[in-house]
């Protein structure tokens, strides 16, 4: 069965960022589908035809070889979609290294596989989740409506424990990754008339920049960069690099010119609620994370031992599953969460991928012995490595609990994965409440 390339393809360098890309495009009315992996014809034809194809991915916990085995095959599956916007879809606080999640590496494995224009747009900014990026420099709030901070001065970002980040300038911050070369088009240009907007980023292009980065500081800037992207797109497909900006950006301007799908799904306020107990497997040890974990008064809340998790301790880590599924079977719901043997939930000396592998292998061991029909992960590499130690191919959007928060339904062939619905969310993001809205109204 042929179908029509997508007008936006993605790929997710972590799961939480994904499905909050899915969530935008997919309550503006696109019809978009989510892909753990490039998906199989039979995959591909299953889901129908889409206006976003997105697929869900680890590769801002990755080292340059792991990039390289994880990218190329996207590369390769991207060249013969032939969508006319690809989107390296990034953190919205661009959190990266030249070692770790290099955003610099991922764009020379991408651009040896598309034919695509020689401007690449890099969109800094998200106003809908307080984060804006201004002259360059990129700002983020420390909660979610709250006053920003720069970013190498922001409580939680400035401190990461893989990717600190001291550098808000993401021109710097992305030279040290490979892209030395980054002009930017900072917002007062947007006053220009768009003739002129055009002729000024024609002429950093014809000047040889890796890349164009463009201001986001508020919401009236998201169509201008989107028309921007959009009108070089529709001559020669583009490669660009930013959070969910970038699809907002696009979808402002199809807004304006009257090209968006006439289906939106909207974004949920409440769930219904839960068809049983609900599990969350909490891996952040941010302090949003841990406010929301003391908020949530009507789950069960297990601590799990982050180190027996990482060192493979069956026995411990037995005990607690145990504990966990018998709590499930007596129809309560079950918060349970990293901490170190003292229940403390500081972040333990642990490399941060290996104990998110162990959290997918548990969260696994959970939905095979208990079969819980809705769930929710805490943490941008928890829900990386935990749904990509599922047995499933894609994800649907079902709604949204707050910005950046989305809820997905699952397509897997195993029966007990099949339609279960999963919260993704990242560690600085949600409501405080965001664990108790999950159980539904």
């Amino acid at each position: 069965m042929t179908v029509p390339a997508p007008r936006l393809a993605f790929y997710g360098d972590d799961f939480t960022g994904a499905t909050d890309t899915l969530a935008t495009v997919s309550g503006a009315g696109l019809r978009a589908m989510l892909f753990l992996h490039p998906p199989t014809d039979r995959q591909r034809a299953a889901a129908g035809p889409l206006d976003c194809l997105g697929i869900a991915g680890a590769a801002r916990s990755m080292d340059a070889l792991e990039q390289e085995r994880e990218l190329d095959g996207v590369g390769r599956y991207f060249s013969r979609l032939g969508a006319a916007v690809t989107l390296y879809k990034t953190c919205s606080t661009f959190d990266s290294s030249p070692d770790t999640g290099s955003i610099g590496a991922a764009v020379g494995i991408l651009r040896r596989h598309l034919d695509a224009s020689p401007f690449l747009p890099i969109v800094g900014g998200q106003p809908n989740l307080s984060r804006y990026c201004v002259f360059g420099n990129l700002f983020a709030a420390f909660r979610t409506g709250e006053g920003a901070y720069r970013l190498d001065r922001h409580p939680t970002m400035s401190r990461h424990p893989v990717t600190p980040m001291h550098e808000s300038d993401l021109r710097l911050h992305l030279a040290r990754q490979g892209l030395k070369n980054i002009a930017s088009i900072q917002y007062p240009s947007y006053d220009l008339p768009s003739m002129e907007l055009d002729a000024l980023i024609n002429a950093r292009v014809a000047d040889g920049a890796q890349g164009i980065l463009f201001d986001i500081g508020h919401v009236a800037h998201l169509p201008i960069v989107g028309r921007a992207i959009w009108t070089r797109a529709c001559e020669r497909p583009v490669l660009a690099i930013g959070p969910s900006g970038v699809a907002q950006a696009l979808l402002a301007h199809w807004s304006e010119m009257k090209t968006l799908g006439a289906n939106p799904v909207h974004a949920q306020a409440t769930l219904a609620p839960s068809d049983g107990p609900v599990f969350v497997l909490s891996g952040s040890m941010s302090p949003v994370t841990a406010r929301q974990i003391e908020a949530a008064v009507s789950y069960q809340r297990i601590a799990l031992d982050a180190h027996a998790l990482a060192a493979a301790d069956s026995v411990r880590i037995d005990a607690v599953l145990a504990q966990v599924l018998q709590a499930l079977s007596q129809g309560r719901h079950v918060l349970a969460y990293t901490a170190d043997p003292s229940g403390s939930t500081a972040r333990p000396d642990i490399p941060a991928a290996a104990l998110a592998k162990a959290c997918g292998v548990f969260l696994a061991r959970v939905l095979q012995a208990a079969a819980p029909r809705r769930v929710g992960v805490a943490g941008g590499d928890t829900s990386s490595h935990c749904v990509r130690g599922l047995d499933i191919w894609g994800l649907s959007y079902l709604g949204q609990l707050d910005p950046g928060v989305a809820v997905c339904g699952i397509h897997a062939d195993l029966p007990h994965l099949r339609g279960v619905e999963i919260m993704l969310k990242g560690g600085q993001v949600g409501s405080t409440a965001v664990f108790e809205r999950l159980l539904g109204s």
